[in-house]
């Protein structure tokens, strides 16, 4: 029972709670211990991290939403008891868990939640991801833990320092108009998208900003550009998120042209794209129809990562992977923009969690963030991974916010995921010390 109270508390120092801080005392705990440990802490981490989904789900589709809940978090809880059977001796598990969460990034049925080092979202010490990536933090928090458990306690000094150190300021000179149009998202899959919610709201935000000189619609905002736009943004960027059937796509449109399109490439494995969908065909359809959403077409994934013009655009689940907005900014862009439609978490925290990921996608690649979302969190986010300003979730409304064109590269948009290689480094370390003969120490 008490590896499975750990995991509930180690789910408590990750987004949106605000326990980050005590994320390393209960990993000091967690160092120990085999297939047992690892799963029960597993069963209490991945059953609260993610308890959004039959949350949201839930209330979405019926009880039936809350099904494919339990497969998942059991998976999950799998996968760290296997890690903690390998890793017996405390350094090596130190290395595993980082490339686990490497892992869980990689493949078509990837699902990059529940990393160590979001723990740090809400600390000044986040701005280490700018070096190595959300998993040099994990790695940090870990060695943290790691120290603690050796009973070498001045770690707790520079962790300490990690939540105090102040930030420089950042300027942003650009405006851009944001807008959160709040529509129900099983209306866009029913076909009673409503564009004028759009126009309406675009139209009254330019009359009180007209000196915005971007404007961005949400994920699957509209059917197409409405025709009336033209008049309405008169010589402004618009970017958007268009609702097909085919593609999830974003454009950048400006004078009656689209200046350049983007095709979702990391698509939602049994949301946009189907797994397996031969062999288990017949779950499928069991559940579009109990959800009452007829026979769901897998989108059609996009060629490459590119950025429209200094637009490093993502859509909704791509901000969750770090190589996306890393893989952007090497290509040119000089801004992210999150296209996002949360609504589907319903009331749970879940479209909190996401924010909270995103965040460090602007630290990782040093540059400004602008989040729209159909419900929200829409959202302007500085290199710093401040929240310079934000709408409420779950209403109507629009707002101005700044940003900046930034150049250069961070020492992870250069050098990617090195601190994955020194954690495989502990892992192999690890091993090879647990293997070595009686007495090698003292050869």
């Amino acid at each position: 029972m008490r590896p499975f109270l750990l995991g509930l508390l180690l789910a408590l120092t990750l987004p949106p709670f605000p326990l980050g801080f005590l994320a390393p005392v209960v990993l000091a705990f967690l160092l120990q211990g085999g297939f047992r440990t690892g799963f029960l802490m597993g069963l209490g981490f991945w059953g609260l991290h993610l308890i959004w989904l039959p949350q949201s789900f839930a209330q979405l589709f019926g009880p039936l939403g809350a099904l494919p809940f339990l497969p998942l978090v059991l998976f999950k809880a799998l996968s760290f008891g296997l890690l903690f059977a390998l890793t017996p001796m405390p350094l090596a598990r130190v290395g595993g868990w980082v490339v686990l969460e490497w892992l869980t990034e990689q493949g078509d049925l990837a699902f990059p939640w529940g990393f160590l080092g979001y723990s740090l979202v809400e600390a000044p010490g986040r701005v280490l991801a700018a070096w190595g990536g959300v998993y040099l933090l994990s790695l940090l928090v870990l060695l943290v833990a790691w120290g603690l458990r050796e009973r070498r306690y001045w770690i707790l000094l520079p962790w300490g320092v990690l939540w105090l150190f102040p930030l420089p300021p950042e300027a942003g000179p650009e405006r851009a108009l944001l807008v959160q149009g709040n529509v129900n998202p099983l209306a866009k899959v029913q076909g009673q998208l409503d564009q004028g919610v759009y126009l309406r709201l675009t139209k009254e935000a330019l009359a009180q900003y007209p000196e915005a000189g971007l404007v961005v619609w949400p994920e699957t905002a509209v059917w197409q550009i409405p025709e009336e736009v033209n008049r309405l943004l008169q010589d402004r960027l618009l970017l958007t998120g268009l609702n097909l059937y085919g593609p999830n796509r974003a454009v950048l449109y400006q004078g009656g042209q689209v200046l350049g399109h983007y095709d979702k490439v990391r698509l939602v494995p049994f949301g946009e794209r189907f797994p397996f969908r031969e062999t288990l065909g017949g779950v499928y359809g069991f559940f579009f129809q109990a959800f009452g959403l007829g026979e769901l077409a897998d989108r059609t994934p996009g060629d490459r990562l590119a950025p429209l013009g200094p637009y490093g655009t993502m859509i909704c689940y791509e901000s969750a992977f770090p190589s996306v907005a890393r893989t952007l900014v090497r290509e040119g862009a000089g801004v992210l923009v999150l296209l996002t439609n949360d609504a589907w978490y319903g009331p749970s925290f879940g479209g909190k969690q996401h924010f909270a990921l995103g965040r460090l996608r602007a630290v990782e690649t040093g540059r400004w963030l602008l989040r729209a979302g159909n419900d929200g969190i829409t959202a302007s986010i500085d290199p710093y991974g401040r929240v310079v300003a934000q709408i409420p979730p779950h209403q109507e409304g629009y707002l101005l916010v700044p940003y900046s064109l930034k150049e250069g590269r961070t020492l992870y948009v250069r050098y990617g995921d090195w601190a994955v290689g020194m954690a495989l480094t502990l892992f192999l370390w690890g091993l090879i010390l647990r293997m070595r003969a009686p007495g090698w120490r003292n050869r």
